[in-house]
């Protein structure tokens, strides 16, 4: 379901299905916190993306290569380019190979 709202660009909807999973203590996975990140990305919600980036990576659960470039990407986006390079550190820091879609939304942040 939140893959459907993150395909849509529905951002309140992703949010609110992530929320109700945490009320009702259903845990959630890398690909439900990768697809409300990128929900976030495609709506230009870049805070939320990084809050909800924190909060995955709080959970013990480890970001993937695909939840790092939706939170870069999201950053990117508005120019927070400070925020996508030290996400893409943080990348490189976890042992996790970027991608040309990792470099291109960090060099692309730079350019704004």
């Amino acid at each position: 379901a939140i893959s459907a709202c993150e395909k849509g660009s529905q951002w309140r909807a992703a949010l609110s299905i992530s929320n109700m999973m945490a009320e009702r203590k259903i845990g959630k996975d890398k690909i439900s916190y990768s697809a409300t990140i990128s929900s976030f990305e495609k709506s230009n919600k870049w805070q939320l993306a990084l809050c909800f980036f924190k909060d995955m990576a709080g959970s013990k659960i480890s970001p993937d290569a695909v939840s790092f470039n939706a939170c870069i990407s999201a950053c990117e986006k508005d120019g927070q380019w400070q925020f996508a390079l030290r996400n893409l550190a943080l990348m490189w820091n976890s042992l996790l190979a970027p991608d040309r879609i990792t470099y291109n939304a960090g060099i692309s942040a730079c350019e704004k």
